[in-house]
């Protein structure tokens, strides 16, 4: 996924500028320790695109990356429905499966993709080490959000300590 294209640069540009404005957002507003996590993303995401911006390689690998941002849809939708306490719980589970489709397909697959190539054919030196750094970073991040989510919507039994509370504490995507 090595190529480049200027609306494809465009792109990479706008979405290090969300990611550095939700960043700020998150600062700014007294969020950072309950959103560390989505602070670490963010660093991660805006350092890897601002290498991409000023190299110009690398840039479809990137477009494949944002692919991502389509299944926060339905977990933005998810975390609506739960905040709202919608009485209609078949809305809930109708997404909590459409949500499980986009994760993989949009955040899983890609993201598995991406680290293969870059494994395979990369070079192991210079922004490629980095980039490849970063993804397999992501990787980790991206399965720790897939276990939470697979805990709390397919395995509730799964989410209580020993002590009864959550494991992973109250963030939206446990709850």
């Amino acid at each position: 996924p090595d190529g480049y294209s200027v609306s494809g640069h465009l792109l990479v540009c706008f979405s290090s500028g969300y990611f550095i404005h939700d960043s700020l957002d998150i600062i700014f507003n007294h969020q950072s320790r309950s959103s560390w996590e989505y602070l670490v993303h963010h660093t991660m995401a805006i350092s890897a695109f601002v290498s991409l911006i000023i190299t110009g390689r690398f840039l479809v690998a990137a477009m494949l990356l944002l692919l991502v941002e389509v299944s926060n849809i339905f977990l933005t939708v998810r975390m609506l429905l739960k905040m709202s306490n919608v009485p209609s719980p078949a809305l809930y589970e109708a997404n909590k499966y459409v949500n499980l489709v986009m994760y993989f397909a949009f955040r899983l697959a890609p993201q598995a993709y991406l680290t293969w190539y870059f494994l395979r054919y990369v070079e192991v030196q210079g922004q490629g080490a980095f980039l490849t750094a970063n993804l397999l970073l992501l990787d980790a991040m991206i399965l720790m959000y897939f276990s939470r989510l697979l805990r709390s919507d397919f395995f509730p039994s799964l989410r209580k300590g020993s002590a009864g509370r959550d494991v992973d504490g109250e963030k939206f995507l446990i709850d």
